[in-house]
């Protein structure tokens, strides 16, 4: 590795200057300072000046350095070999393999049996390009990616509430300037520490938190009022705080007639959950729903956000909608410092779902079915818009059908052998396949099963773009070169586009990408058109919607912020689905947009202003002079919701039971989750020695009174049984846990993989899986 930062001269050494950057691992994307060191190392130093994390860094972050020594992570192609082991390659021989396997199965099979999965790790210019790679090259409509694990039920509830999906409206800095929050199935202390000190300033500030969780998590010790619902209930747990709501006297009446729409139905809906019916369902007594309406009503700004736990249910977008009606009903959706929103996982779990990698999508969060989207995107693609793919399967679909209708399968930065549900099953159909190909910078569990496995870069040997659970744009920076013998995902598409006869529309430079990426998003919903790499680095990030004003902006005029535009051909292509000459080669781009004004430095940030009495995002674009920037949008739904009447929508819900419920066979409920010092499938963490000492390995999580049933004591072996499979893992015993209740963290692979046991029960709207309950039973383990 060698140095790409700027070298200062300090006495008789020459050092390299730190390059400001974000953490790869969660949707935090954390400021730090890379320093390259001697032996083509990188230091990690505090970066202060980025807002979010103002230098804290978790163990984590400070470690990720790491995994970029060459004992930790591949350095040269793999193919398999006669034997049927991986041995190295050459690059040709194995982009050549990958081309002729994938152009054979086309030919016996169909585009069809081409299947593509991606992960919510990816920069927002690989997730585009490879969305752009399987529609255009492949020809494919079997593409996902592992962020339909992660978000997709609050993104789907989100979308019908408020007509437009951003995991946070609004910046992390307001929930300390609320009255209270209600974080349900979010254990921020231990999956994000850094954003742990905005709880603590609300408590500071003379604000209540209220955590709900089967589990008394680290951030549910720091809790007023902590909620511990039975696994899979949290809908009627909803519906309950919403029935008292009505009960009591505290609907906002004068809010839910002008600015919302079906309530009736939904407060219908609510009253059929009576606080007693409730408790029987949860296991969370009446005194505490009422404590928990009582602190969220009481001030005048709250908020709710939720996280995996209830949106990982085959009911999430349900559950989901049922807190947002709560918000609704209480007035605290669109107003400053309230409202609702999602705590995104990944890194790019944001940026990952909005350009194209996602099954029924198209860049910019436009969907794949409308004819406007498909003229606009095959416009700046230079195709016809005939020719685009329709929607594919979800990703649990896609991974199911592996082996006989999909025949090969490319990856790019996920692995579904550990992350998947129903993960045995999931790991034969990968086995089943003809042909496999992954990408990825260490040989994980999916990369072992693979005929070729592609070294690629890491986050500090590489440029590119994120965006943050706050729809905040960032800029990640090359640091260091890679090591000989690893290439970037955007050079591997490009490699394997050309030897499949798309010779141009493939540019391996990032900012390339991004450039047609806004051109591509351009009057989308998440419209990056107005944000360009010098604003990034200017001004710390960039709020979505950013559409372009002024110059190369056609004619300066956008739709109100927050608000979905009717999607319209580029304006500087003739006609709906001709390429203009500066779109016809997409690597190109447009100079005229390639570096838009930027606003003065000495300007606040748009992230800066008091959200009660400055609303930048709000302001009329159309009185702006035209040559005047886009100040990104922090802050969505202050003035109306991004519908059509822009009134936000109540959906009636109705409490179900989870798709697998106990019984004497299997009579206790399994949760999974994450521990602090691993991440995700620990592909990457778990060749950290810092944090394998602090996070070894899987264990079951149980109450003293199951434990004392099972006759079990503290680090005995445990299996955890389902109807999918058996994991085994030494016993952890707390009172921290529901009686009737187990835990297990899903980061491992082997005999103690959590997701060996979980359901893959979709759900109907968003597809998610039902990754956070499921019907067990526990037996011990003779040592």
């Amino acid at each position: 590795m060698q140095s790409t930062g700027t070298m200062q001269r300090t006495g008789e050494r020459t050092a390299a200057a730190p390059v400001p950057t974000h953490c790869p691992y969660c949707a935090l994307q954390c400021g730090m300072n890379l320093t390259p060191a001697d032996g083509g190392t990188v230091e990690v130093s505090e970066r202060t000046d980025f807002p979010v994390n103002r230098g804290a860094l978790c163990g984590k972050g400070r470690t990720a350095p790491a995994v970029l020594a060459s004992g930790a992570r591949l350095t040269s192609p793999l193919v398999r070999s006669d034997d049927g082991t991986l041995v190295p390659a050459g690059w040709d021989e194995a982009l050549d393999r990958i081309a002729r396997n994938l152009v054979r199965t086309r030919a016996e099979y169909g585009a069809d049996a081409l299947g593509v999965f991606g992960g919510g790790g990816l920069t927002n210019e690989k997730a585009y390009a490879l969305g752009k790679f399987a529609r255009v090259v492949l020809g494919t409509s079997q593409i996902d990616y592992n962020g339909r694990f992660c978000m997709s039920s609050a993104a789907a509830a989100g979308t019908r509430a408020f007509g437009l999906d951003r995991g946070l409206p609004f910046p992390l800095e307001d929930i300390p300037r609320t009255g209270c929050v209600i974080l349900v199935g979010s254990n921020p202390a231990e999956t994000m520490p850094p954003s742990l000190r905005y709880f603590s300033e609300l408590r500071e500030n003379g604000g209540t938190l209220i955590v709900v969780d089967p589990r008394r998590t680290r951030t549910a010790e720091q809790a007023d009022l902590h909620l511990a619902p039975r696994p899979g209930t949290d809908l009627a747990l909803a519906l309950g705080l919403l029935h008292l709501v009505v009960a009591e006297g505290r609907v906002d009446e004068a809010y839910v007639e002008e600015r919302t729409a079906g309530w009736e139905e939904a407060r219908a809906a609510a009253m059929a959950h009576w606080p007693e019916y409730v408790e029987r369902i949860t296991g969370v007594p009446v005194p505490e729903l009422r404590e928990a309406v009582r602190l969220f009503c009481a001030p005048d700004a709250a908020m709710v956000l939720t996280a995996r736990g209830p949106e990982q249910q085959a009911k999430g977008t349900d559950t989901v909608g049922a807190w947002i009606n709560l918000c609704l009903a209480t007035g605290r959706a669109g107003r400053p410092r309230s409202g609702y929103g999602c705590l995104t996982g990944q890194g790019n779990g944001q940026g990952g779902r909005e350009h194209g990698q996602k099954a029924d999508q198209l860049p910019g969060y436009r969907k794949l079915t409308d004819p406007a989207a498909r003229r606009h995107v095959a416009g700046v693609w230079g195709v016809d818009p005939d020719s685009l793919p329709g929607p594919g399967r979800s990703a649990y679909e896609l991974l199911d059908a592996l082996g006989t209708d999909i025949r090969s399968l490319l990856v790019m930065g996920s692995n579904p052998v550990v992350s998947a549900p129903r993960a045995a099953h999931v790991e034969g159909r990968l086995r089943s396949l003809g042909f496999l190909a992954v990408c990825d910078v260490v040989l994980s569990e999916t990369a072992e099963l693979a005929d070729v496995v592609l070294p690629v870069t890491q986050w500090a040997e590489e440029t590119g773009t994120t965006t943050s659970l706050e729809g905040r744009v960032l800029l990640r920076r090359r640091a260091i070169t890679p090591p000989d013998g690893v290439r970037g995902d955007l050079e591997v598409l490009h490699g394997l586009a050309a030897r499949l006869g798309v010779e141009k529309g493939f540019p391996t430079e990032p900012e390339e990408v991004f450039e047609e990426l806004r051109r591509a998003s351009a009057g989308g919903p998440a419209d990056y058109s107005g944000i360009d790499y010098g604003r990034l680095a200017e001004e710390n990030g960039v709020f979505w919607p950013c559409p372009a004003t002024g110059a190369g902006a056609g004619d300066g005029s956008v739709p109100h912020p927050g608000t979905p535009s009717p999607e319209t051909p580029d304006p500087d292509t003739a006609h709906p689905g001709t390429p203009a000459p500066d779109t016809a080669h997409p690597e190109t781009p447009d100079p005229d947009t390639a570096h838009p004004e930027t606003p003065d430095p000495d300007t606040p940030h748009p992230g800066t202003p008091d959200p009660d009495t400055a609303h930048p995002e709000t302001s009329n674009p159309d009185t702006r002079h035209p040559g005047t920037p886009h100040p990104g949008t922090p802050r969505l739904f202050l003035d109306r919701f991004a519908t059509a009447d822009g009134r936000a929508r109540f959906v009636p819900v109705a409490h179900r039971p989870s798709a697998e419920e106990p019984d004497a066979e299997y009579p206790v409920l399994l949760t999974t989750g994450r521990v602090v010092a691993q991440y995700q499938s620990g592909a990457q963490t778990r060749r950290v020695a810092e944090l394998n000492a602090a996070a070894p390995g899987p264990f079951v999580e149980l109450h003293p009174r199951l434990a004392a049933r099972l006759g079990a004591a503290e680090g005995d072996p445990l299996a955890v049984v389902s109807r999918r499979g058996r994991a085994v893992a030494p016993a952890r015993i707390t009172t921290g846990i529901r009686p009737d209740t187990v835990f297990m963290p899903f980061h491992w692979p082997g005999e103690g993989r959590a997701n060996t046991l979980t359901n893959p029960a979709l759900d109907p709207t968003s597809r998610m899986p039902e990754f956070k309950v499921c019907a067990v039973r526990v037996e011990t383990v003779p040592r």
